[in-house]
């Protein structure tokens, strides 16, 4: 991105946030002369598509980030549970991988049909090296190492990187509102406070 492009951005995040929050709540016109009310935020026990977790899923953070890393490993004949894996997240998650072409968000349902095309050809196991939580109240910010291999008995993971995780804590349980990962590469090699 150009120095203009940036400027540009920040220009537009400065103007965003000079306008007043009523002007985000109050209803509108359209064109057509009807008014338009500004879409309300839903609490999470009214959503439909909650699917109900095992609590011993989602009871601590360790526990969520525990399912989390199960549900995706696995042999090539292991068909992942994608309903377990919905259950950890906010009906509205998303999982953003990065990379040299940038980020790409993903719902649950896209990660579980690209999982299912990829973990059908490739044995994948993932395990986390270590964390760092940061918690105030209801929400927490993970940076959880993870180690990638095909078989779990292999010395040397194949790839390494930090999956940087956000929980919100609602319903006696633990929700994951994002996951989104970078994997280690000889640009930006894993520091060592990110290890164990």
């Amino acid at each position: 991105m150009s120095i203009y492009h940036k400027n540009m951005l920040s220009v537009g995040l400065l103007l965003a946030m000079m306008v007043p929050l009523e002007a985000y709540a109050a209803p509108s016109n359209t064109p057509d002369g009807q008014e338009q009310q500004a879409p309300s935020a839903k609490p999470i026990e009214n959503m439909s598509e909650t699917i109900e977790a095992d609590f011993n899923d989602v009871a601590s953070i360790e526990q969520i980030l525990a399912a989390l890393y199960d549900v995706v490993s696995g042999n090539t004949d292991e068909k992942r549970d994608w309903k377990r894996m919905k259950s950890l997240f906010l009906p509205e998650g998303k999982l953003i991988p990065t990379g040299q072409n940038g980020p790409r968000v993903m719902s649950v349902d896209d990660y579980s049909v690209m999982g299912d095309r990829t973990f059908a050809q490739i044995p994948f196991y993932e395990v986390e090296n270590s964390r760092i939580v940061e918690q105030f109240g209801n929400i927490a910010h993970v940076f959880s190492t993870y180690e990638s291999r095909h078989d779990p008995s292999e010395s040397m993971p194949f790839m390494r990187g930090i999956n940087s995780i956000q929980l919100v804590k609602h319903s006696g349980r633990w929700w994951i509102a994002n996951v989104m990962w970078q994997a280690e590469n000889k640009d930006h090699p894993l520091p060592d406070k990110y290890l164990k």
